[in-house]
């Protein structure tokens, strides 16, 4: 997953602009053969949430703030969710009042076992087959990404990870990631597409012209927004078989 800076790209065609309505599955499957390039989330997202990654990195974030600050378990997971809901995640709230150390924290939380991703062949052929370049953006780090895109069987389909640390420790939502992303990587926003699990972190895709495909989720904070004015363009709960039948791989 190598860096690259490639020319700009042209504006979005009126017919894929006119596709992307919540009417006319079909045509909106077939103008998004026209992406240029997909900005892909990683966790829940490439993977599905069934194989419960989370749970892991959710309980060593605790750990981690157990130790680091010397409380017990259940005071440490009350700061957890507290820095989360205050700063989007908790390393930012560890940061931000903390000072803590954002790589020592990051290798803590994403030592865990991701035997339990299981390789996707049907991601990887739509990911073969479908037209455009594609990045990961993660509030995680590029070692947890290549970890778990090693295991699903995908690194190499992707150019780049955009991870936390490129983005300066800033999240998503926060819109400034995004843009960095933007110029880092000579993306048009009108001509690309964002996957996300958290509904609220395709606020500002939106906000910047790109197309937006949520995979549901069931947690209150990945349907955050939903039905509240936040715009989704494509709803999906099977990403690799949604993936497929853009790449035209689906009847």
């Amino acid at each position: 997953m190598s860096q690259t800076n490639p020319p700009r790209t042209t504006p979005l065609s009126p017919a894929l602009s006119a596709a992307r309505g919540p009417d006319g599955r079909d045509a909106g499957l077939a103008a998004l053969r026209e992406t240029e390039v997909w900005v892909f989330d990683l966790d829940n997202t490439l993977y599905p949430a069934s194989c419960n990654l989370f749970a892991q990195v959710d309980r060593r974030i605790s750990e981690f703030i157990a130790g680091h600050f010397g409380i017990p378990f259940d005071e440490a997971r009350t700061r957890q969710k507290q820095f989360f809901r205050d700063y989007g995640t908790t390393l930012r709230g560890l940061m931000v009042e903390h000072d803590v150390d954002p790589v020592a924290y990051m290798d803590f939380v994403h030592d865990i076992d991701v035997t339990g991703v299981a390789p996707s062949p049907l991601l990887t052929e739509a990911l073969d087959r479908l037209p455009g370049r594609k990045i990961i953006f993660t509030n995680g780090s590029v070692k947890h990404a290549a970890n778990v895109a090693g295991r699903l069987g995908i690194a190499d389909r992707f150019e780049a990870v955009f991870d936390i640390a490129a983005a300066d420790y800033v999240p998503k939502p926060d819109p400034r990631p995004y843009a960095t992303l933007v110029e880092r990587f000579g993306i048009a926003p009108a001509r690309a597409c964002m996957v996300e699990d958290i509904a609220r972190n395709l606020a500002p895709a939106h906000a910047l012209g790109m197309t937006t495909v949520w995979v549901r989720g069931e947690q209150d904070y990945e349907r955050a927004g939903v039905g509240a004015g936040l715009q989704i363009d494509h709803t999906v709960d099977d990403l690799p078989s949604w993936l497929a039948a853009v790449a035209g791989l689906a009847g």
